[in-house]
């Protein structure tokens, strides 16, 4: 998208067992001028994949994200498995391939397109597991009446209460934050970056005076976009 070969992306984003995709949120806030146009949130289930024939007692690695490994972290420990992180679950199925003593956290699609044997299903540590996903475009989503907006900010360092006086905004306007998580920005110890997520559409007249009045409050204020609120719709399902 960054360079115009694609129209969309999709990115994880936040995980019911590990919380927040770091890297998703650096890349937002730092490196990529792109708007969420949607979200997605899908159940997720891993197995553990290996070559055909091969039994658990062969087994002493496994490999896949740092996502899934952390995800079935106790499934692992329990198999004494010493864990190595690949780019993606599809990489770490295709790494695997030929090796006797390795296994890979995939998908079913990974093991039939690289001949491996799925020899555990359902590996995570806890069954409800759901992934939120965001669709990332040029634009972000119109106006539905059934929104959230994302946005990213940063406050002055001599600012005792900054991030109060902030998050009062929303609650003088009654408007639900659906999430609020901070990242460091990598410019020093105790130096961080706030993500907040709440109801509404910035298009809307009181989401947007608030907007505005987070950039006066504000040294650095990004709006990531607004979409609809597929939790919402998740959760009434």
């Amino acid at each position: 998208m960054k360079t115009g070969e694609v129209e969309k992306g999709v990115v994880p984003i936040e995980n019911s067992i590990e919380g927040p995709v770091g890297v998703t949120l650096d890349l937002l806030a730092q490196d990529y001028h792109l708007h969420i146009e949607d979200e997605i949130i899908l159940p997720i289930s891993h197995n553990l994949l290996v070559n055909k024939g091969v039994t658990m007692e062969e087994l002493d690695s496994v490999y896949s994200h740092a996502q899934p490994l952390a995800q079935c972290r106790i499934f692992l420990e329990k198999l004494g498995l010493r864990t190595h992180s690949t780019s993606s679950t599809a990489a770490a199925a295709r790494f695997i391939k030929g090796k006797r003593n390795a296994a890979a956290i995939g998908t079913r699609r990974a093991a039939e397109l690289y001949g491996l044997e799925i020899i555990a299903r359902d590996i995570q540590d806890f069954a409800h597991n759901m992934t939120r996903f965001i669709v990332l475009a040029q634009e972000d989503h119109t106006l539905t009446g059934k929104d959230k907006t994302s946005i990213v900010f940063s406050l002055s360092d001599d600012c005792p209460g900054g991030l109060y006086d902030i998050l009062g905004l929303f609650a003088a306007e009654n408007i639900n934050l659906t999430k609020v998580e901070s990242r460091p920005t990598k410019q020093g110890l105790g130096k961080y970056i706030f993500f907040v997520d709440f109801k509404g559409h910035r298009r809307e007249d009181k989401v947007d005076n608030i907007i505005q009045m987070i950039k006066e409050k504000t040294p650095f204020l990004k709006v990531l976009g607004s979409y609809p609120n597929e939790s919402e719709i998740f959760n009434q399902k």
